[in-house]
């Protein structure tokens, strides 16, 4: 499900705020000169924020696409979920950014071999993850695998808990718990041959395996701030690109070693050519694929640096409950009693998720608020 994209979404980048300027203005000046920054901020995010939804659900529906008009290869599938990482490269032009409030400060960068490990290993492990999403959207209906989906949430908490040192309150028990429920009471519905043209056993096979792909997007995500805090210890724009970059580059380079030696590569000339839509509509879902996934990242890293990674985060998931939606537009999915149910459980686990997330940030900026004040009074008494 495009694992690069959800990989910067759990990285401990907090909200960049601007530095104080050398020359202040005047304060007659001040409120008109806030109030365009914060215009021109808001619209930014809104951008990142439909750059984050429309790319998440479009890349969603053509994959969707590709198996229903005849695509059949899980290895392609899989492959243009990381490939487009090239089209974030011209990103390295722009100069590295670093938090100002971070504590985190490291003078000289990781070993090589310390560095080149974590790449690899997130990479495989991505690789891995990507290709269960593919077999669950291959077997599911739409509105299911997005459903499921949703329990990523769940996951990231529950492994955020043994390696992030994450504590467990009440809201976040009730995400659980309601994340768990949505995702178990999928199993129990009775239309999936009808609507997907397999058989109970290939449901079977891509429930677990969307299950599985939400696990490891949870372990790769806590994995990832585990890096950031204990291995590299910076937290620059750079080091938010290269932990894109270089792990898509792997993952990439192990699902074309698995679309090789598979064979699967021998059918992709006649999968083209028997394609429903015609070899350009193949070639075009295949890039434009591709190429919303990668939108997809692009807005979440620019969440990341507007706002927070818990924001980006957020919007991410928030946009797994429009996918349903747009399945039941475009491929007549459909959305019983059983999936509305489901929905809604999984659009309240959400809210508890975020909303123990907004009482944690709320408490830090009063902490910081508190320290700082404490420091402009010891200034001021000195």
């Amino acid at each position: 499900m495009g694992e690069v994209q959800e990989l910067q979404l759990q990285i401990m980048v907090q909200e960049t705020k601007e530095a104080n300027l050398p020359v202040q203005p005047s304060v007659s000046d001040q409120p008109t000169v806030q109030q365009s920054s914060n215009y021109a901020r808001w619209i930014r995010i809104a951008i990142n924020t439909f750059l984050v939804l429309s790319g998440q659900a479009a890349a969603t529906l053509l994959g969707r696409q590709y198996y229903d008009k005849g695509g059949n290869s899980k290895w392609m599938a899989t492959f243009v979920q990381l490939s487009g990482f090239p089209i974030l490269l011209p990103y390295y032009c722009f100069p590295a950014k670093r938090n100002p409030n971070t504590e985190i400060i490291q003078t000289k960068p990781p070993p090589f071999f310390i560095q080149a490990s974590v790449y690899v290993t997130l990479g495989l492990v991505i690789a891995a993850d990507c290709f269960q999403y593919s077999v669950g959207l291959l077997y599911l209906p739409v509105s299911t695998y997005s459903l499921i989906c949703a329990s990523q949430l769940a996951f990231n908490s529950l492994f955020s808990f043994f390696l992030n040192a994450q504590k467990f309150t009440s809201y976040i028990i009730n995400s659980l718990v309601l994340l768990t429920i949505s995702s178990t009471l999928l199993v129990f519905q009775k239309d999936s041959e009808n609507t997907t043209g397999v058989s109970k056993q290939k449901y079977v096979i891509g429930f677990i395996c969307t299950v599985g792909a939400s696990a490891g997007n949870g372990l790769v995500l806590s994995l990832t701030q585990l890096a950031f805090t204990k291995v590299f210890k910076r937290q620059t724009f750079k080091a938010v690109m290269d932990m894109i970059i270089y792990p898509g580059f792997i993952a990439s380079c192990a699902i074309l070693v698995g679309l090789f030696a598979s064979r699967e590569w021998m059918s992709l000339r006649k999968e083209m050519h028997e394609y429903k839509l015609g070899k350009v509509s193949y070639i075009m879902n295949l890039v434009g694929t591709a190429i919303t996934w990668q939108l997809f990242a692009l807005g979440s890293i620019g969440l990341i640096f507007e706002t927070s990674s818990l924001f980006s985060n957020a919007i991410s998931v928030l946009g797994l409950p429009i996918v349903p939606v747009l399945a039941v537009v475009f491929f007549h999915d459909k959305m019983n009693g059983l999936k509305v149910i489901a929905f809604l459980l999984a659009v309240w686990g959400f809210v508890s998720y975020v909303y123990q997330h907004y009482l944690d940030n709320l408490k830090s900026k009063n902490n910081n608020r508190s320290t700082n004040e404490v420091s402009q009074n010891s200034s001021t008494g000195s």
